[in-house]
């Protein structure tokens, strides 16, 4: 006689998977410290997020508060992420970050182009109108040996820095 309680073995079995209330918890705080993100930008920032009213005007609200109500709006704002999709927020965030790290590492390599440029002139020189044939060649040996001239008197890097511009409005930057 076969029992009641058993499945027949072409049925497959549901998969039942356990959160513990600590890894709720976890992203509970996950999603207050996103908001905590958003709280901290300027509103031009944030008009670029997919967010909802509600969301937008909390965190405006918070932007506003001082301690303990900032502490609530902030909690608050942690309750109205779980009922959105945290995923599109966070790949903008990270978009944002991203524009200013590329932005602060292509300042970089201009700094060193003006540094080549001024150590050794002439093939630096000549690389800068390769890559920019608009680039003024007299005016920026001109400015390279300026520079060497002040970095040998102890002078304030005045042409290093108008070389520098140079290079950026090259850039469009």
């Amino acid at each position: 006689m076969a029992r009641k309680n058993q499945k027949a073995p072409w049925e497959e079995e549901e998969e039942i998977i356990w959160v513990s209330k600590t890894e709720m918890k976890n992203d509970m705080d996950a999603l207050q410290k996103l908001g905590e993100e958003l709280v901290g930008l300027k509103p031009a920032a944030l008009e670029k997020f997919p967010l909802d009213d509600d969301l937008r005007e909390a965190i405006a609200d918070a932007q506003r508060f001082k301690n303990e109500a900032k502490r609530r709006q902030l909690q608050y704002i942690g309750k109205l992420m779980r009922q959105v999709d945290p995923e599109p927020i966070q790949a903008e965030l990270d978009k944002l970050r991203n524009k200013h790290s590329q932005a602060t590492a292509e300042l970089h390599k201009l700094e060193q182009m003006r540094d080549r440029i001024i150590t050794d002139i002439d093939p630096a020189i000549e690389d800068v109108m390769e890559a920019h044939p608009e680039a003024d060649r007299q005016r920026l040996r001109q400015l390279a040996r300026q520079a060497q001239k002040e970095k040998g008197g102890n002078k304030p890097p005045k042409a290093s820095r108008e070389i520098f511009q140079i290079l950026k409005a090259l850039k469009g930057l």
